[in-house]
């Protein structure tokens, strides 16, 4: 074979090689993002706020078969998260448990301190959280004991990492892809558990509201693994490449049912979400993108469905949610609403009551 020829089949097979190298590539990230990047085009917004603006007086039913009630208020003050928990109607008794983010190093858009700390102490609760599955400063208890210090939980309460003496297993009714909850241990020492939540985007899961915090933030490194990996490994969360983003997200589901069904199926569980620094990032990431959508509000409700919804709806008729809406869209975040409903964790169908009226 003459050399011109040698150097043409040489070049002919390096194309062909690159080109089943991309393709390959191409194929292993359609498999784990196909359904990340399902974009709920031709969506009727109007339909999914079907019960925004229908205010009805604070005393009505908290809900009935059809509907779940969220409550709603535009002022976020101390004094406004009081007024939440008390027209929930339900007093927390017992060894209380505050559920929130504390937040990764180096973010400062968890939840004020200074904000909760009257309902806090009201409900003479611990503040709760689990250590993380991913390299941070709050993968270990005493590191993330030194940023709760750092963020100002420690000094308005008992600060708790409920996976210091290991994990434990809760059954999980009706799961597609988990059948058990391995979250934090020290969960067993509380009764009533309140859900403080800092609605925002995320990274992965399109948005973090209530259910993201009791689903992953209960859950301890290992069952923050078998969460994002849909079952299949207790030892890296990582391990997703062959995972469809779909099968996260209704995993997160199927675990804050878990969560719910623990505290009396529902009975000793009250949510309450603050709409403020509306970042597409979570408080997990430590240099997250700034605010793009204005401060909103606080809602509540005793449905951790109709509250995420509620938040999710108010995003998309927000005239600044655009760069939230995208980050949703493009994690096909509302995945999680749909399979909790599925699952009968909640209702996507609410009543916004508002008490600013």
């Amino acid at each position: 074979m003459s050399k011109p020829k040698r150097k043409l089949r040489r070049r002919i097979l390096l194309v062909l090689t690159t080109f089943v190298a991309v393709l390959i590539v191409a194929v292993a990230v359609l498999l784990f993002t196909s359904s990340a990047m399902t974009v709920l085009v031709g969506v009727n917004i109007d339909e999914k706020v079907e019960h925004v603006n229908h205010n009805v007086t604070a005393n009505e039913t908290i809900g009935t078969d059809d509907y779940s009630t969220v409550y709603l208020t535009r002022e976020i003050t101390p004094e406004a998260i009081m007024e939440m928990y008390e027209t929930l109607g339900v007093e927390a008794t017992g060894n209380v448990a505050v559920k929130l983010s504390t937040g990764e190093a180096g973010n400062d858009y968890h939840l004020d301190a200074n904000l909760i700390k009257d309902l806090v102490d009201e409900v003479e609760g611990t503040i709760v959280e689990c250590n993380t599955a991913y390299p941070g400063q709050r993968t270990s208890t005493d590191i993330h004991m030194q940023v709760a210090e750092d963020h100002g939980f420690t000094a308005i309460a008992d600060v708790d990492i409920m996976d210091t003496n290991g994990s434990i297993s809760i059954p999980i009714e009706g799961g597609q892809y988990l059948q058990e909850d391995v979250v934090g241990a020290n969960i067993a020492n509380y009764d009533f558990m309140v859900v403080l939540t800092h609605f925002k985007g995320h990274p992965q899961g399109g948005f973090g509201g209530a259910m993201k915090n009791t689903s992953i933030g209960c859950a301890s490194p290992e069952g923050k693994a078998l969460i994002h990996t849909a079952g299949s490994s207790a030892t890296s969360m990582f391990n997703t490449l062959f995972h469809k983003q779909d099968e996260f997200l209704d995993s997160m589901a199927e675990a804050a049912k878990a969560i719910d069904d623990y505290y009396d199926n529902g009975e000793r569980i009250i949510y309450i979400s603050v709409m403020n620094n509306l970042s597409v990032d979570c408080d997990c990431i430590a240099s997250p993108a700034e605010p793009s959508m204005a401060d909103y509000g606080i809602l509540a409700s005793l449905d951790p469905v109709a509250l995420d919804q509620a938040c999710v709806d108010i995003v998309y008729e927000a005239h600044d949610g655009h760069d939230l809406v995208e980050r949703m869209e493009s994690r096909n975040g509302l995945e999680i609403l749909e399979h909790a409903n599925e699952i009968g964790l909640g209702n996507q169908d609410y009543k916004l009551v508002s008490l600013d009226d």
